[in-house]
Protein backbone atom coordinates (compact mmCIF):
# COMPACT_ATOMS: atom_id res chain seq x y z
CA UNK A 1 0.00 0.00 0.00
CA UNK A 2 0.99 3.32 -0.71
CA UNK A 3 2.35 5.18 2.01
CA UNK A 4 -0.32 8.24 0.92
CA UNK A 5 -2.79 5.89 1.85
CA UNK A 6 -1.57 4.04 4.96
CA UNK A 7 -1.37 7.43 6.29
CA UNK A 8 -5.14 8.63 5.52
CA UNK A 9 -6.37 5.46 6.71
CA UNK A 10 -4.51 5.70 9.68
CA UNK A 11 -6.01 9.11 10.56
CA UNK A 12 -9.68 8.09 9.45
CA UNK A 13 -9.23 5.11 12.04
CA UNK A 14 -7.85 7.31 14.51
CA UNK A 15 -10.41 9.83 13.80
CA UNK A 16 -7.21 12.35 14.44
CA UNK A 17 -5.17 14.33 11.98
CA UNK A 18 -2.47 15.05 14.71
CA UNK A 19 1.07 14.05 14.60
CA UNK A 20 3.26 14.06 17.58
CA UNK A 21 6.72 15.27 17.34
CA UNK A 22 9.46 13.32 19.62
CA UNK A 23 11.74 16.38 20.03
CA UNK A 24 12.78 15.14 23.59
CA UNK A 25 15.62 17.21 25.11
CA UNK A 26 16.86 15.51 28.52
CA UNK A 27 15.81 18.13 30.60
CA UNK A 28 12.10 17.01 29.48
CA UNK A 29 12.91 13.36 31.00
CA UNK A 30 11.78 12.96 34.36
CA UNK A 31 14.82 12.14 37.42
CA UNK A 32 13.48 8.90 38.00
CA UNK A 33 14.04 7.58 34.32
CA UNK A 34 17.77 9.51 33.99
CA UNK A 35 18.79 8.49 37.14
CA UNK A 36 18.34 4.61 36.42
CA UNK A 37 20.49 5.46 33.04
CA UNK A 38 22.75 7.22 34.96
CA UNK A 39 23.23 3.95 37.13
CA UNK A 40 23.64 1.68 34.47
CA UNK A 41 25.84 4.04 32.18
CA UNK A 42 27.20 6.52 34.27
CA UNK A 43 27.24 10.40 33.04
CA UNK A 44 27.44 9.67 29.87
CA UNK A 45 25.64 10.62 26.43
CA UNK A 46 24.98 6.54 25.94
CA UNK A 47 22.71 7.44 29.65
CA UNK A 48 21.43 10.51 28.00
CA UNK A 49 19.91 8.40 24.81
CA UNK A 50 19.07 5.55 26.85
CA UNK A 51 16.98 8.12 28.93
CA UNK A 52 15.29 9.88 26.31
CA UNK A 53 14.34 6.22 24.62
CA UNK A 54 12.49 5.22 27.49
CA UNK A 55 10.89 8.68 27.42
CA UNK A 56 9.76 8.27 23.95
CA UNK A 57 8.49 4.68 24.76
CA UNK A 58 6.19 5.72 27.68
CA UNK A 59 4.84 8.59 25.30
CA UNK A 60 4.33 6.01 22.81
CA UNK A 61 2.76 3.76 25.12
CA UNK A 62 0.43 6.55 26.29
CA UNK A 63 -0.84 8.17 22.49
CA UNK A 64 -0.65 4.94 20.15
CA UNK A 65 -4.50 4.19 20.58
CA UNK A 66 -5.17 7.70 19.97
CA UNK A 67 -2.80 9.30 17.00
CA UNK A 68 -1.87 8.28 13.77
CA UNK A 69 1.51 9.75 13.63
CA UNK A 70 4.44 10.35 15.09
CA UNK A 71 7.83 12.62 13.81
CA UNK A 72 11.33 11.90 15.58
CA UNK A 73 13.64 15.00 14.94
CA UNK A 74 17.25 13.30 14.30
CA UNK A 75 19.02 16.26 15.41
CA UNK A 76 17.80 15.52 18.86
CA UNK A 77 19.23 12.15 18.42
CA UNK A 78 22.36 13.13 16.66
CA UNK A 79 23.64 15.26 19.55
CA UNK A 80 24.07 12.29 21.24
CA UNK A 81 26.28 10.62 18.57
CA UNK A 82 25.98 6.87 18.08
CA UNK A 83 24.11 5.99 20.97
CA UNK A 84 21.74 8.95 20.17
CA UNK A 85 21.25 7.34 16.59
CA UNK A 86 20.71 4.18 18.25
CA UNK A 87 17.80 5.75 20.09
CA UNK A 88 16.42 7.17 16.95
CA UNK A 89 16.39 3.47 15.51
CA UNK A 90 14.73 1.80 18.91
CA UNK A 91 12.11 4.46 18.96
CA UNK A 92 10.78 4.40 15.05
CA UNK A 93 10.93 0.10 15.44
CA UNK A 94 9.12 0.65 18.81
CA UNK A 95 6.50 3.06 16.93
CA UNK A 96 6.19 0.45 14.01
CA UNK A 97 5.24 -2.22 16.64
CA UNK A 98 2.75 0.02 18.22
CA UNK A 99 0.90 0.33 14.52
CA UNK A 100 2.29 4.11 14.46
CA UNK A 101 3.54 5.76 11.10
CA UNK A 102 6.88 7.32 11.77
CA UNK A 103 8.05 10.33 9.91
CA UNK A 104 11.83 10.97 10.21
CA UNK A 105 12.34 14.45 10.31
CA UNK A 106 15.24 15.26 8.75
CA UNK A 107 14.92 17.68 6.05
CA UNK A 108 17.73 15.76 3.71
CA UNK A 109 18.88 16.72 0.71
CA UNK A 110 21.85 16.48 -1.62
CA UNK A 111 22.45 15.62 -5.35
CA UNK A 112 23.78 12.11 -7.05
CA UNK A 113 24.99 9.35 -5.33
CA UNK A 114 24.43 11.15 -1.99
CA UNK A 115 20.77 11.48 -2.04
CA UNK A 116 20.75 8.00 -2.90
CA UNK A 117 22.05 7.39 0.35
CA UNK A 118 19.92 9.31 2.36
CA UNK A 119 17.01 8.09 0.04
CA UNK A 120 18.37 4.24 1.21
CA UNK A 121 18.64 5.07 4.98
CA UNK A 122 15.09 6.40 5.11
CA UNK A 123 12.94 5.61 2.33
CA UNK A 124 14.45 1.94 1.37
CA UNK A 125 16.88 -0.51 1.59
CA UNK A 126 20.64 -0.40 2.34
CA UNK A 127 23.13 -2.91 0.07
CA UNK A 128 24.82 -4.45 2.57
CA UNK A 129 27.29 -6.83 0.52
CA UNK A 130 26.21 -9.67 -2.45
CA UNK A 131 22.70 -9.59 -2.72
CA UNK A 132 21.55 -8.71 0.91
CA UNK A 133 20.32 -5.28 1.46
CA UNK A 134 18.79 -4.29 4.83
CA UNK A 135 16.44 -1.23 6.04
CA UNK A 136 18.35 1.42 8.27
CA UNK A 137 15.62 2.58 9.85
CA UNK A 138 12.07 1.43 10.41
CA UNK A 139 10.77 4.73 9.07
CA UNK A 140 7.65 5.06 6.56
CA UNK A 141 8.46 9.06 5.69
CA UNK A 142 11.32 11.70 5.57
CA UNK A 143 11.13 15.63 5.56
CA UNK A 144 13.58 16.60 2.47
CA UNK A 145 14.71 20.47 1.28
CA UNK A 146 13.59 20.99 -2.31
CA UNK A 147 16.71 23.78 -3.08
CA UNK A 148 18.50 21.35 -5.61
CA UNK A 149 16.29 21.13 -7.64
CA UNK A 150 15.12 17.98 -9.16
CA UNK A 151 18.39 16.36 -9.03
CA UNK A 152 18.25 15.77 -5.08
CA UNK A 153 14.49 14.91 -5.09
CA UNK A 154 14.52 12.16 -8.08
CA UNK A 155 16.15 9.76 -6.00
CA UNK A 156 13.76 9.87 -3.21
CA UNK A 157 10.88 9.74 -5.78
CA UNK A 158 12.25 6.50 -6.60
CA UNK A 159 12.42 4.57 -3.63
CA UNK A 160 8.70 6.36 -2.87
CA UNK A 161 7.38 4.18 -6.00
CA UNK A 162 9.82 0.95 -4.90
CA UNK A 163 9.38 0.93 -1.40
CA UNK A 164 5.81 2.82 -1.13
CA UNK A 165 7.44 5.53 1.44
CA UNK A 166 6.45 9.23 1.55
CA UNK A 167 7.81 12.35 1.39
CA UNK A 168 7.21 16.29 3.04
CA UNK A 169 9.21 18.82 0.91
CA UNK A 170 9.44 22.28 2.60
CA UNK A 171 7.53 24.59 1.10
CA UNK A 172 6.20 27.54 3.92
CA UNK A 173 8.42 26.77 6.88
CA UNK A 174 6.80 28.02 10.42
CA UNK A 175 9.65 29.98 11.36
CA UNK A 176 9.28 33.55 11.80
CA UNK A 177 12.24 34.59 9.13
CA UNK A 178 11.00 31.84 6.45
CA UNK A 179 9.50 35.17 4.35
CA UNK A 180 13.95 35.98 3.95
CA UNK A 181 13.64 33.55 0.99
CA UNK A 182 10.25 31.54 0.62
CA UNK A 183 8.49 34.97 0.10
CA UNK A 184 11.11 36.32 -2.44
CA UNK A 185 9.21 37.21 -5.80
CA UNK A 186 10.38 35.85 -9.05
CA UNK A 187 10.65 37.35 -12.54
CA UNK A 188 7.67 35.19 -13.86
CA UNK A 189 5.11 37.38 -10.68
CA UNK A 190 5.57 33.94 -8.23
CA UNK A 191 6.59 33.88 -4.87
CA UNK A 192 9.42 31.66 -4.24
CA UNK A 193 7.32 29.23 -2.13
CA UNK A 194 4.56 29.43 -4.81
CA UNK A 195 7.12 28.20 -7.25
CA UNK A 196 8.85 25.38 -5.15
CA UNK A 197 4.56 24.35 -4.24
CA UNK A 198 4.07 23.71 -8.35
CA UNK A 199 7.12 21.88 -8.71
CA UNK A 200 6.40 20.10 -5.43
CA UNK A 201 2.42 19.31 -7.00
CA UNK A 202 4.19 18.37 -10.22
CA UNK A 203 6.80 15.65 -8.98
CA UNK A 204 4.18 14.20 -6.52
CA UNK A 205 1.67 13.58 -9.67
CA UNK A 206 3.91 10.66 -11.23
CA UNK A 207 2.59 6.75 -11.33
CA UNK A 208 3.05 4.82 -8.76
CA UNK A 209 2.48 7.74 -6.34
CA UNK A 210 -0.73 9.12 -6.00
CA UNK A 211 -3.38 6.85 -3.85
CA UNK A 212 -7.02 5.93 -3.54
CA UNK A 213 -7.86 9.38 -2.00
CA UNK A 214 -6.73 11.36 -4.81
CA UNK A 215 -3.23 12.62 -2.40
CA UNK A 216 0.38 11.35 -3.40
CA UNK A 217 2.87 10.18 -0.90
CA UNK A 218 4.78 13.22 -1.75
CA UNK A 219 3.72 15.81 0.67
CA UNK A 220 4.11 19.46 1.55
CA UNK A 221 5.57 21.24 4.74
CA UNK A 222 3.60 24.29 5.45
CA UNK A 223 3.42 25.99 8.20
CA UNK A 224 0.36 26.59 10.73
CA UNK A 225 1.98 30.23 11.54
CA UNK A 226 0.75 31.60 8.25
CA UNK A 227 -2.74 30.17 7.49
CA UNK A 228 -3.36 32.69 4.49
CA UNK A 229 -0.63 31.10 2.67
CA UNK A 230 -2.17 27.36 3.75
CA UNK A 231 -5.43 28.71 2.48
CA UNK A 232 -3.97 29.29 -0.70
CA UNK A 233 -1.58 26.54 -0.88
CA UNK A 234 -4.37 23.83 -0.17
CA UNK A 235 -6.47 25.39 -2.87
CA UNK A 236 -3.17 25.61 -5.63
CA UNK A 237 -2.12 21.88 -4.65
CA UNK A 238 -4.26 19.38 -5.32
CA UNK A 239 -2.14 16.09 -4.46
CA UNK A 240 0.41 17.13 -1.75
CA UNK A 241 -0.75 15.99 1.95
CA UNK A 242 0.46 18.93 4.13
CA UNK A 243 2.50 18.16 7.33
CA UNK A 244 1.67 20.99 9.49
CA UNK A 245 4.31 22.11 12.35
CA UNK A 246 4.42 25.56 14.28
CA UNK A 247 1.24 24.21 16.18
CA UNK A 248 1.00 24.87 20.08
CA UNK A 249 3.97 26.32 21.57
CA UNK A 250 5.39 27.94 18.50
CA UNK A 251 1.71 30.00 18.42
CA UNK A 252 0.07 27.99 15.67
CA UNK A 253 -3.46 28.16 16.61
CA UNK A 254 -6.09 25.14 15.88
CA UNK A 255 -7.83 27.88 13.39
CA UNK A 256 -4.65 28.37 11.65
CA UNK A 257 -4.32 24.43 11.34
CA UNK A 258 -7.58 24.06 9.89
CA UNK A 259 -6.48 26.50 6.77
CA UNK A 260 -4.63 23.48 5.40
CA UNK A 261 -7.17 20.79 5.16
CA UNK A 262 -10.14 19.87 2.31
CA UNK A 263 -13.52 20.51 2.95
CA UNK A 264 -13.93 16.52 3.52
CA UNK A 265 -11.20 17.21 6.55
CA UNK A 266 -8.32 15.41 4.84
CA UNK A 267 -5.31 16.95 3.09
CA UNK A 268 -3.08 17.83 6.47
CA UNK A 269 -1.77 16.49 9.72
CA UNK A 270 -0.85 18.97 12.66
CA UNK A 271 2.11 18.31 14.68
CA UNK A 272 2.94 19.38 18.32
CA UNK A 273 6.10 18.45 20.00
CA UNK A 274 6.28 20.43 23.21
CA UNK A 275 3.33 20.67 23.92
CA UNK A 276 2.46 17.12 24.55
CA UNK A 277 5.78 16.05 25.92
CA UNK A 278 5.75 18.78 28.56
CA UNK A 279 2.36 18.72 29.09
CA UNK A 280 2.48 17.47 32.69
CA UNK A 281 3.73 21.44 33.46
CA UNK A 282 1.66 23.57 31.58
CA UNK A 283 -0.63 25.96 33.43
CA UNK A 284 -3.96 24.65 31.70
CA UNK A 285 -4.11 21.38 33.81
CA UNK A 286 -3.73 23.11 36.92
CA UNK A 287 -0.78 21.36 38.88
CA UNK A 288 -2.22 18.04 38.49
CA UNK A 289 0.28 16.44 36.67
CA UNK A 290 4.09 15.78 38.51
CA UNK A 291 6.86 15.29 36.13
CA UNK A 292 6.65 11.25 36.68
CA UNK A 293 3.12 11.79 34.92
CA UNK A 294 4.03 13.06 31.79
CA UNK A 295 3.12 9.89 29.95
CA UNK A 296 -0.33 10.33 31.19
CA UNK A 297 -0.24 14.51 30.86
CA UNK A 298 0.70 13.71 27.11
CA UNK A 299 -2.36 11.53 26.49
CA UNK A 300 -4.65 14.03 28.23
CA UNK A 301 -3.36 17.10 25.74
CA UNK A 302 -2.95 14.80 22.85
CA UNK A 303 -7.12 14.35 23.02
CA UNK A 304 -7.50 17.98 23.91
CA UNK A 305 -5.55 18.84 20.60
CA UNK A 306 -7.63 16.36 19.06
CA UNK A 307 -10.99 17.86 20.39
CA UNK A 308 -9.69 21.54 19.06
CA UNK A 309 -8.58 20.65 15.63
CA UNK A 310 -11.85 18.40 15.24
CA UNK A 311 -13.73 21.66 16.14
CA UNK A 312 -11.40 24.05 14.08
CA UNK A 313 -11.63 21.51 10.69
CA UNK A 314 -15.63 21.72 11.08
CA UNK A 315 -16.01 25.42 11.59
Amino acid sequence: MLFIDRLIERVIATKNPSVIGLDPLLRYVPENLRRVAREAYGDTARAAADAIYHFNRQIIDAVYDIVPVVKPQLAYYEQYGHWGVEAFFRTALYAKERGLIVIADGKRNDIGSTASAYADAYLGETDVGGETAERAFETDALTVNPYLGIDGIEPFLANCKKFGGGLFVLVKTSNPSSGQFQDLALQSGKLVYEEVADLVDAWGGGDGLVGTYGYSSVGAVVGATYPEQAKALRARMRRAYFLVPGFGAQGGKPEDAAAAFDISGLGAVVNASRSVLCAWSHERWGGKFAHEDFAEAARAEALRMKAELTRAIKS
